[in-house]
């Protein structure tokens, strides 16, 4: 019999404090976990972790830049003090830059895959190091990366955010590779979410539309929704269900794989 409780677990989840990742922090909270809301924006993650709290859940704030090693280090920390252990991982934290690649900045492009890539990489590297046999929490547990599907279709305009994701699918199974072979406890996977109307997606549909690729932020979304066998866009929820999914134990056999939550999208 498997079940999605995770009464007694802590979760950390990065970008934790609006769009995708405060709904995936709800939902971990929902099922039970005590949640670490890590970001780089304080006072939004405060205000994220009052509501949980009011609706009754354990929950903590912890600042994170995820590009910086020694802040990892302090957030992974302060999570385990603050929560009593470390189970749950989820690098959602991410930033989306619209350009064609005729003109794409690189200063910008070197952001997002710092962001992107080393944040994630990051974020496993001290996940495996508190989690692992002998670290802070020591009783291994479930990292979820969040992908995209632009790591599984050629979107146009998003060529250096499509480049990051897939990269995210990689290090989710060279991670998983490692530590079934090191022995570390610590099940990893990723999801490919579609587009969703978070302020991130919105913006993706101004930016496209602002290239001359769509006739309107409108049309921009119509055409993913097109585009998408079950026929809408993506909601936060959708997402969430599959960080809680991934995170129980009803996963418990699942390690290194890739779920699409994407409609259909990118099959």
């Amino acid at each position: 019999m498997t079940s999605y409780d995770l009464s007694g677990r802590t979760a950390l989840v990065t970008g934790g404090a609006q769009g995708l990742g405060a709904g995936m922090a709800s939902a971990l909270a929902e099922a039970g976990a005590a949640v670490a809301v890590a970001d780089i924006n304080d006072d939004l993650g405060q205000e994220t972790v009052a509501g949980l709290r009011s609706a009754g859940a354990k929950a903590e704030f912890v600042h994170l830049d995820v590009r910086e090693d020694s802040q990892w280090e302090a957030a992974t920390s302060a999570a385990v003090a603050a929560l009593g252990g470390l189970d749950i991982v989820v690098n959602n934290a991410g930033v989306e830059v619209t350009d064609l690649l005729v003109d794409f900045d690189a200063d910008a492009a070197s952001t997002l895959l710092s962001v992107n890539v080393l944040g994630t990489a990051l974020g496993i590297k001290h996940a495996f190091r508190a989690m692992r046999p002998g670290g802070a929490a020591g009783a291994g547990g479930a990292v979820v990366n969040i992908a995209s599907v632009a790591a599984t279709i050629a979107f146009p305009g998003i060529a250096m955010y499509s480049a990051s994701k897939s990269a995210i699918d990689r290090l989710t199974r060279v991670a998983a590779a490692e530590s079934g072979k090191l022995g570390y406890g610590v099940r990893i996977n990723c999801i490919y979410p579609g587009l969703t109307p978070t302020a991130m997606g919105n913006k993706l549909a101004v930016e496209t539309a602002g290239l001359g690729l769509f006739e309107s932020p409108e049309a921009a979304a119509g055409a993913v929704a097109e585009l998408t066998p079950l026929g809408r866009l993506g909601q936060v929820d959708d997402m969430a269900d599959a960080v809680v999914f991934l995170s129980s134990d009803a996963a418990k056999f699942i390690t290194g794989a890739g779920l699409p939550v994407d409609g259909g999208m990118g099959m």
